[in-house]
Formats: C-alpha cells, structure tokens, sequence
C-alpha cells in the first residue's frame, strides 16, 4: 500500500518576536502543528540561509543560529535543540544529481527555521535539515528544485519554506496599513496559488512594479518557490494566516495536501 504523502507548508515567519510572542501568527503555528500528522524529520529551506551553489546542513547536532539584532535578551537566550540528520541529508545529496548539492557541516538552525518550529514542535524532537538558497540562481531553479525534493514527501519529510511573500523591510508602515502595492502582490500571489498557475510566481522578475516592490531583495520569496514545486497536481492548497504586518511584510501562510 502506497504511504500518504505529508503536507508542503510554507510560512510567512516576520519578526523573530513570533517565537516568543503569542499572536495570530505564532497560535496558527501551533495549531498546525497540533493538526499534521507527526513528521520523520523536518527539511526547512530559510530565507536567511544564502549561498553560492545549493547546501544542505549535514551535522547530527546543529546549532541554534540569533541571526538577529536589537531584540529582546530572551530571545537570544532562546534555543532549538532539535537533532539534525546526516542521512536524510546524504539521501537528497544521493537523490539529487544536478545540481550538486554540497553538505555542510558549519551553519544549524537560523530564525527562520527555528522560529517557526518552537513554536509547532515545541519538544525540539523532531530531526530538522536546513537546504540553502544559490543566489546566484533563478525562479526556476528554485522551483525545479522543489520538485526534486518531493520524494521526501512519501518518506514521511515535511518541507517547509520559511520567509515571506511581501518583504519589504526599506518601506515599512508602523501604524498597520498595509501599501497598496504590498496588498496587490500578496492578492495576485493568492490568487496564483489556489488556481495552480505557477509560471507567473516562478518568473516574478516579470510581474510589473508591485512584484519588484514585493519581492525587494528575494530571499524572503524564494523559498515559497520550492513549495510550490514540491506540490501534486490538483492537490489543496489551505491558507491559514493571511495578513500584512507593518505595512510591507505578508505573513500569509499555507499548506498544501
């Protein structure tokens, strides 16, 4: 008998406050992971992990990363002692065969990972790999490697991306109301998703000037592109955060399956 394959989740992580804060961000996070069938292991592909060529952390133990500054004591105090996994890591390293994908053995757990899983996976028991972003590459090697990835899936593998679909941190509005252009990125990408037309989101570079406001930099972007690659035809795609903080930043969250 064929085994169910486990969700695609990708989440709009914000703040590294959300680790420590309970808000509508950090209770969804919960509560999802009250709701997903429990994982073997966790592959996270982080904005805040960028390369040159595609990594994959490969140490038993790997280090909880405060890549962050000007927050509060507590959370960098803060860790996620989670185990890594060298053989799922030398099992996609095997599986994949181009590009080459190198093991590393220096990086761990950044916040973009490890916010995001304190909070669904509060015991820290679940075995947790980071795949690097190339940043020399584009839209579609991005999502041509999510699909690469989605033999984790049947091996009982949550994927997760981890950044955000509007992130705009050179344009923000403090007092909540989100930018015309944030709101019209963060719709059209919702309405891109659900209908499964994936080529505008891969090529965003083409999408006129509320993407090229949206998407800022990219590496928050990124990784929603291996999500989506990793996703079945047909299969349902659920939203279960859907706002834009600060004027600039689209928490919006979904899984997929």
């Amino acid at each position: 008998m064929e085994s169910k394959s486990m969700p695609v989740i990708f989440a709009g992580h914000g703040s590294p406050m959300n680790a420590i804060e309970d808000n509508g961000f950090s209770l969804a996070w919960e509560t999802l992971g009250h709701k997903l069938p429990k994982p073997e292991a966790i592959l996270c592909i982080s904005a805040h992990w960028e390369t040159g060529g595609s990594q994959i952390t490969a140490m038993e133990k790997p280090r909880t990363i405060h890549d962050f500054g000007g927050f509060p004591r507590e959370l960098f105090e803060m860790q996620y002692p989670a185990p890594g996994s060298s053989e799922l890591a030398d099992s996609v390293i095997k599986t994949i065969k181009s590009p080459e994908i190198k093991p590393d053995q220096q990086w761990g757990l950044d916040h973009g990972t490890w916010s995001v899983l304190c909070r669904m996976y509060p015991k820290a028991d679940i075995p947790v790999i980071q795949f690097s972003l190339d940043r020399t590459r584009n839209g579609e090697y991005h999502y041509d490697l999510g699909a690469q990835l989605k033999f984790l899936r049947k091996q009982g593998v949550l994927i997760i991306g981890s950044g955000n679909i509007v992130h705009n941190l050179r344009i923000m509005n403090w007092n909540g109301t989100a930018f015309d252009w944030a709101s019209e990125f963060d719709e059209k990408a919702k309405n891109w998703i659900l209908d499964e037309k994936h080529e505008p989101l891969i090529h965003f570079e083409n999408q006129g000037p509320s993407a090229a406001l949206a998407i800022n930099s990219g590496e928050h972007y990124l990784p929603l592109l291996y999500v989506l690659g990793a996703q079945e035809k047909g299969e349902p795609v659920e939203f279960f955060t859907e706002s834009i903080f600060a004027g600039s930043l689209s928490m919006r969250g979904l899984v997929i399956g």
